[in-house]
């Protein structure tokens, strides 16, 4: 009877391990999935952001509040240290939630997806706008002929985008781009004459997105004799440098909502040249795997 007891007791007590065992692994798969567990606690109630100075941080801001999200927060760094934590989690298969845009090639490399924006926070479709100072038309009138024409797709951008984010020098990215695409370039440049090393300074904000445009318009404008100097800042004073003339002209001005702010602030000092890209887009995206998690309204579970 004894020994019966023991070794009833070791059952039980076995039985009991392998259930709480396997609780852990259900608790573990999911803070792993996020598609038990509530999204909220899954990620610490945590929205990976990006430089804190930028239209797309402030409307995440707005999305906290008129989705009522008290809990929330929306850590800030960078474009790069947003998307290394996007790798980390998504390796190991993690839920993780970002603040997105597109064109960017973490579409390409990672199954991403947009949270719905029922309240339309973000907006629609946006458009990408080449925006210079004022004068610049007189001053340099070769370049802002290519400046008004110039148009190209996110596709296009992504191909300069991937290249340098799989270790390629971003001028050498550019200028892979540019010979492929002869024609498209042509559009821009045919019938403006060249120009003998006027110097031409061009602003954008530290986005891949505009790292790449902007190096692929420098090498164009090289090509037309200009002698190009480029200055990579926070959105806020790439708008300040255009509106003072410190800057002629930049490719990065996403418009209607991301830089509405700047545009108002400097309204009257800029000349909006043109659209450049249209059909971009931003928001918050998680990766697929979080199936559950398809809303924005989903973040209040």
């Amino acid at each position: 009877m004894t020994l019966l007891k023991k070794v009833t007791g070791i059952g039980t007590a076995a039985l009991l391990a392998l259930g709480l065992a396997a609780c852990s692994s259900d608790s573990n798969e999911d803070k792993t999935t996020g598609t038990n567990a509530a999204v909220g606690e899954s990620v610490d109630h945590t929205i990976v952001g990006i430089d804190p100075g930028s239209g797309h941080m402030e409307l995440t801001a707005k999305v906290l509040q008129e989705y009522d999200l008290p809990d929330w927060n929306v850590t800030s760094g960078s474009g790069a240290t947003m998307t290394a934590a996007l790798k980390r989690a998504y390796d190991k298969e993690e839920p993780i939630i970002i603040t997105a845009w597109s064109p960017h090639w973490k579409f390409s490399k990672f199954d991403l997806k947009y949270l719905d924006d029922p309240k339309l926070i973000y907006g629609d479709a946006e458009e990408i706008h080449s925006i210079g100072r004022i004068g610049l038309k007189e001053d340099l009138p070769e370049a802002y002929a290519i400046f008004e024409r110039f148009e190209w797709d996110m596709d296009d951008m992504a191909q300069i985008m991937i290249a340098i984010e799989d270790g390629v020098k971003p001028e050498e990215a550019a200028q892979t781009w540019i010979d492929d695409n002869p024609e498209k370039v042509a559009e821009w440049t045919d019938g403006v004459a060249t120009v003998d090393g006027d110097t031409i300074k061009l602003a954008y904000a530290p986005w891949d997105s505009e790292l790449a445009s902007h190096n692929m318009m420098k090498i164009v404008l090289e090509d037309m004799g200009y002698t190009v100097q480029l200055a990579m800042v926070e959105p806020g004073p790439m708008f300040s440098a255009v509106a003072d003339g410190s800057a002629d002209a930049t490719f990065a001005a996403w418009l209607p909502n991301t830089h509405k702010t700047y545009v108002e602030k400097f309204d009257g000092q800029l000349d909006d040249i043109g659209v450049n890209m249209v059909g971009v887009k931003q928001g918050l995206a998680v990766p697929t795997y979080m199936e559950d998690v398809n809303s924005i309204e989903d973040l209040k579970k």
